[in-house]
């Protein structure tokens, strides 16, 4: 047990010593001259953060579909391309529509023609009955076949209008800028009304989705913190919807999060980390910039009583903001160095008048 004991006290020192002299061995002479800069370690007020999977989407995600009948006589988008809003994606053949439209057109003429005539007719009983060689009863026709010939036009315009618009379908466009994912029809494909014809989505506006536990969920509604997490840092909402009811199967409550508009290296589909804040807690919180890093070992440099500086390894936590949160390892009321390059030349130097002596 003894031996046991010893090895790893030496394997410790090794590895203390290794950290400091590759420090040290990396700075400039005038560094090592620069006094050092300690600090007492504290319990801070921190935020109790959770971490959790969300799977990003897109605000804008549809299926255009055909709004006519006809035949697909051009397809000018296929699968990743992008289109900008109002872009045409495919065209119909359109004989038919063209002809509805002809045939509406002539309808509406002839009700023109027909209201120019009842109007003079009306205008002539109108004249006879004032001057009194007309019947009230010519008048009362005139006005009755002016009021008709006025509606057909009505009717009849209407008719131009929705022919147009069965025209219009015959040319498909994109509702918004985005990515076509898929294409439902080939070129030369008789299509209906409500078929589906090309699917698409936008990458100007995301979102995140995450199922939280029941207690996360209370916390979001109540403190309305959180962030989604990249690989650039944390981007922040801009709104957050926890949905009112828990899936029954896995009594989680779905929350969508909204992100603000730009590209953050994220696409539909990819998986993501959002983070909630459930509150404060005390947690033992050092400078980023004071942790040593190599390979899997976290470490700090602590002064004890008599000057004397260690290199001691640390379990580290949560990261909020320029601080780094310390779970084992350290205790509060410890000093440790700020800086770890002039620390580990210091070290050296102590190392070496301890071997002196």
């Amino acid at each position: 047990m003894h031996q046991q004991c010893t090895s790893r006290w030496l394997q410790a020192a090794a590895l203390s010593a290794s950290l400091c002299l590759s420090l040290a061995a990396s700075l400039p002479a005038s560094a090592q001259q620069a006094p050092l800069e300690t600090m007492t370690v504290k319990l801070a007020e921190a935020p109790l953060e959770r971490y959790y999977d969300g799977t990003v989407e897109a605000v804008n995600q549809a299926t255009v579909s055909a709004q006519t009948s006809g035949r697909i006589a051009e397809i000018l988008v296929d699968v990743d391309d992008y289109a900008e809003a109002g872009t045409l994606l495919m065209r119909f053949t359109s004989v038919e529509q063209m002809a509805a439209l002809a045939e509406a057109q002539a309808s509406l003429t002839e009700a023109l023609a027909r209201a120019r005539a009842s109007e003079e007719e009306f205008s002539r009983a109108k004249s006879l009955l004032n001057l009194g060689s007309g019947s009230r009863r010519e008048f009362d026709q005139a006005e009755a076949a002016r009021d008709s010939a006025k509606a057909r036009v009505v009717a009849a315009r209407s008719a131009v209008a929705r022919a147009q618009q069965q025209v219009d379908y015959t040319e498909v466009r994109a509702p918004y800028a985005g990515i076509v994912t898929e294409r439902h029809v080939e070129a030369g494909e008789s299509v209906n009304a409500g078929q589906p014809l090309m699917s698409g989505l936008s990458l100007e506006s995301l979102r995140v989705i995450v199922d939280l536990p029941q207690d996360a969920a209370s916390a979001l509604r109540k403190e309305r913190e959180a962030a989604v997490v990249t690989s650039a840092g944390r981007i922040v909402p801009t709104e957050i919807v926890v949905f009112p009811y828990a899936d029954a199967t896995t009594n989680t409550f779905r929350a969508r999060l909204s992100l603000p508009d730009g590209q953050f290296n994220l696409y539909p589909g990819m998986y993501t980390k959002v983070v909630v804040n459930k509150g404060t807690v005390q947690r033992l919180l050092i400078p980023a910039t004071a942790l040593v890093r190599r390979s899997e070992v976290s470490a700090v440099y602590v002064m004890d009583a008599n000057g004397k500086l260690r290199l001691r390894q640390v379990r580290t936590g949560n990261r909020p903001g320029d601080s780094i949160e310390v779970l084992a390892g350290l205790e509060a009321g410890e000093r440790i160095a700020l800086d770890p390059v002039k620390a580990g030349i210091q070290v050296k130097t102590q190392m070496s008048s301890e071997y002196v002596e």
